[in-house]
């Protein structure tokens, strides 16, 4: 993670995003007190598809165990 300055992040803007899209998270400062912080949004999302994708494919190779003689029906109440 980098600092740069709030008028040094108005100046560079374009290359200040261009960084944070590659995965970097930025703190701008502001007379040398963090004032906003810059992270890609993507990826939280990134890690939890994958982490839901492990799992799914986890579960799926795991055999079922139990009796199932239930119907669906049975689960809800009137």
């Amino acid at each position: 993670m980098r600092t740069i300055s709030a008028s040094d992040a108005n100046r560079y803007f374009s290359n200040l995003l261009r960084d944070v899209v590659a995965g970097e998270t930025v703190t701008v400062l502001s007379h040398g007190k963090p004032i906003a912080m810059i992270a890609p949004v993507h990826s939280d999302v990134d890690e939890r598809e994958e982490a839901k994708r492990q799992l799914l494919a986890r579960l799926n190779q795991q055999p079922a165990l139990g009796v199932r003689d239930w119907r669906r029906e049975e689960l809800y109440e009137d």
